[in-house]
């Protein structure tokens, strides 16, 4: 078979900082009080990562009654409703937040603005947790839109006071054409100072770009439920690149790549790098020879973790 040549790296990919501190906050909490540390929802969308944290002693929950009383629980890197913030309280756990602090901006900025009486339209993807942790920041005044065509749907009680926030790990391109329609109809709306799009879903996809004018197909390293990493694929597909998106390096299918020079790859940012030289050295086996690293942004972002799990 003519197999791959070259695998064209691109640069950023994989973790982001906030999948950094969610991941060590639960790897810290373990170490410190011992397992099992509950977990509400996946800390971030990886199979690979939530196997790992399991075989460590964390057990991952969605509804609060599972959680024996006393326990320890970590809330994950996209977010809870306040309802699952007052439940825990009620419930009496000791409480490790690991909410994205990019997502947490957005619930500070919604809770502020309807202090003031603001209604919102959010874009994002209905069922996601960061979605439904954002919309239940409010018992009520959040419309949300997936698309174009939702827009048109929206009925706001007044457009007086009407502000709109975006989930952090959309198609950047996709979200500037919803936000497009929405200031089209309701020109007064408010717009976050400063995106909500999160710098490395934005660094990721522009990576995409870049790397999809180089290569024949696109591999992207990524879990079906992470946002972000479907989010890669498409766009190297609306860019007419060939894209698949593998949760290991077995889903690899020599056929994506048999006759291809240049196969690009890149992963979520909730996928990590053991992952990439995995697949690396999967394609390798099948006759990818030289792995380049394209020329990328540096991401120096640090967020700081919770109070009861710094280092001494």
């Amino acid at each position: 078979m003519d197999l791959a040549k070259e695998v064209i790296l691109a640069e950023p990919r994989g973790f982001c900082a906030g999948v950094d501190r969610a991941i060590e906050i639960v790897e810290r909490a373990l170490a410190k009080f011992g397992a099992p540390i509950y977990v509400r929802h996946e800390i971030v969308h990886n199979t690979y990562v939530v196997n790992d944290l399991k075989a460590k002693g964390a057990i991952f929950i969605e509804d609060l009654a599972e959680v024996p009383p006393g326990s320890t629980l970590v809330f994950s890197a996209h977010g809870v409703s306040k309802a699952v913030q007052d439940e825990a309280q009620r419930r009496g756990f000791s409480i490790f937040d690991a909410t994205c602090p990019l997502v947490t901006k957005v619930h500070v900025e919604v809770a502020k603005l309807a202090r003031e009486g603001y209604e919102f339209i959010m874009i994002g993807h209905k069922g996601h947790p960061e979605v439904e942790g954002t919309m239940g920041q409010l018992e009520s005044g959040i419309h949300l839109v997936e698309d174009v065509g939702d827009v048109a749907h929206v009925q706001p009680a007044q457009v007086e006071k009407l502000a709109v926030v975006t989930q952090t790990t959309l198609s950047v391109d996709d979200a500037a054409e919803i936000t497009a329609a929405v200031r089209k109809r309701f020109p007064a709306i408010r717009e976050p100072k400063q995106q909500d799009i999160c710098y490395a879903t934005q660094n990721r996809q522009d990576a995409v770009k870049l790397l999809s004018r180089e290569v024949d197909v696109v591999i992207v390293v990524g879990s079906p439920t992470s946002s972000n990493s479907n989010r890669l694929a498409e766009l190297a597909r609306k860019l007419g690149v060939e894209s698949h998106m593998v949760d290991s390096a077995d889903e690899l299918r020599a056929e994506w790549i048999e006759g291809r020079q240049r196969v690009g790859l890149t992963a979520g940012a909730s996928a990590p790098e053991v992952l990439v030289t995995r697949v690396i050295d999967r394609i390798r086996e099948l006759g990818g020879v030289t792995v380049r690293r394209m020329d990328g942004v540096v991401e120096t972002m640090k967020f700081p973790l919770p109070k009861g799990l710094k280092a001494p």
